[in-house]
């Protein structure tokens, strides 16, 4: 593996740490506002505002606002409101079921739908066939997240 290819791999897991801290954050922080709801407002405004200093930073004047008018609609607010579910529903759970068996579930149902998306070619992605080795590792992920969520 080249270095290049250590350091992406090592961001990937640290990111995925971030993931892990996020919900049980959120959770207790819905714990102190008294509603869930407010917890991932918070969580999204505080996101958005960090996002905005970073694009002012690094991508100021690189953004062609004009292209939103033919960006259809999906585009715009679909990675938005799967992201607010997502935390939401993180936060709900992360103290029901466990940080551990919150991220191992929901790696299973990431890489569930990706297969699907691989196959399908949704998306403007490349189309990959179904093997048998992608489908078992699939299973094998799903049958450890229910290792971590019932044993």
């Amino acid at each position: 593996m080249t270095g290049a290819a250590i350091l992406l791999t090592l961001v990937a897991l640290l990111t995925g740490a971030m993931i892990a801290l996020q919900a049980p954050i959120n959770a207790e922080l819905a714990g102190r506002l008294g509603h869930p709801l407010s917890a991932a407002f918070w969580s999204f405004l505080v996101g958005t505002v960090a996002l905005a200093v970073v694009v002012l930073l690094f991508a100021r004047g690189s953004t062609d606002f004009g292209a939103l008018r033919s960006v259809p609609l999906y585009m715009l607010i679909g990675g938005g409101l799967l992201g607010a579910v997502y935390v939401l529903v993180s936060l709900i759970l992360a103290p029901k079921i466990g940080v551990a068996a919150l991220m191992a579930l929901s790696i299973a149902g990431q890489l569930a739908a990706a297969l699907l998306l691989d196959r399908f070619g949704l998306f403007d992605l490349v189309q990959r066939e179904l093997s048998v080795g992608r489908v078992s590792g699939v299973l094998l992920v799903l049958v450890g997240a229910l290792m971590v969520r019932m044993l």
